[in-house]
């Protein structure tokens, strides 16, 4: 290890619930095709979770793969953050849930909500504590169970989402490796472009509110479309500038895995090619905290990220949020 104050990825880790709902599936629930699906999005089947899979099973089986391979133990975790807006339940947080079922002890835990963003904030949050001392390991938890709060009639928004767990060890690493830079984003004044309206302590859970279908995900889908093309591109650039570096020199793009779409633009606009962006999402659809650490764990099981290798991740979600960051592997 180096001396300095370097932060990286130690392991990765993923959990993925068995049931997949195909286009096909949803041809027979809602008005819709698997040809419109895949041509406006690029998903083929996503994975819902069924019967006793919840947020925290599916964080404490990615949390354990990441901590056998970065050669830990549970009581060696000094803090626990699990990313996610879909909590077991309001109190108390999933994190303190998953740090019980791991008898991670030592470990000081909490959630942190940053809708899709959550994995990347996480990432921020992880690397400043281990900077300044107040932790060596963290864990790292990206997870959304997105099937229960979604509207199954909604044909625009059904369609889009699953779930699933992605987990990440994160400690001191050699100098000049790890993290390089990252930047979290948000923009309030753009919360209704991506939300769920009751369920809170503003709108609690009545006959109206339920009947009125007020617990389910609400969005403007042309409008977050055209912002997360910009702010994918922008934030980027930004990071890659801040430590000096460029789109030329990335080996690889990480994007979060809303829209197909959305990615294709963006990294055809950065000059990558198609080899170099990590997509998963015909497999899973969106999994928002989730989807960047399944996509790099699945990266690391395929021996694609050789020593040395510059990788971009960059997401954007519900708050709105967004935000990138640069590793060397």
């Amino acid at each position: 290890m180096g001396s300095g104050n370097a932060v990286g990825i130690i392991s990765t880790g993923r959990a993925l619930p068995v049931s997949r709902i195909t286009n096909f599936d949803l041809e027979e629930i809602v008005e819709t095709s698997d040809q419109w699906i895949r041509a406006r999005t690029g998903i083929e089947e996503r994975r819902i979770i069924t019967n006793d899979e919840t947020n925290s099973e599916l964080s404490v089986l990615a949390s354990l793969i990441a901590l056998e391979r970065a050669n830990l133990r549970p009581e060696d975790i000094d803090l626990l953050i699990v990313a996610t807006v879909t909590p077991d339940q309001t109190l108390p947080s999933t994190a303190c849930l998953v740090q019980a079922r791991l008898n991670a002890y030592n470990a000081a835990a909490f959630d942190l909500a940053a809708g899709c963003t959550g994995f990347l904030y996480g990432l921020s949050v992880a690397e400043q504590y281990i900077k300044n001392g107040a932790a060596k390991n963290v864990l790292l938890i990206g997870v959304d169970t997105l099937s229960p709060i979604v509207d199954w009639q909604d044909r625009n928004t059904c369609v889009l989402f699953g779930d699933g767990a992605g987990a990440v060890v994160l400690g001191k690493v050699e100098d000049d490796r790890g993290i390089l830079a990252s930047k979290m984003f948000s923009d309030g004044t753009k919360a209704g472009l991506l939300y769920i309206p009751a369920g809170g302590t503003r709108c609690p859970a009545t006959l109206r509110t339920v009947g009125e279908r007020m617990h389910f995900i609400k969005m403007n889908g042309p409008e977050v479309f055209k912002f997360a093309v910009t702010v994918m591109i922008d934030s980027t650039l930004q990071v890659l500038e801040m430590c000096g570096k460029t789109s030329a020199e990335l080996d690889y793009l990480v994007p979060h895995q809303a829209n197909e779409r959305i990615i294709n633009f963006a990294y055809k606009k950065m000059g990558l090619k198609p080899e170099q962006v990590l997509i998963n999402i015909n497999r899973y659809g969106n999994m928002s905290s989730a989807s960047i650490p399944v996509v790099l764990d699945e990266a690391v099981d395929g021996g694609k990220f050789k020593d040395g290798d510059l990788i971009a991740l960059v997401s954007f979600g519900a708050g709105l949020t967004w935000g990138a960051a640069v590793l060397k592997w």
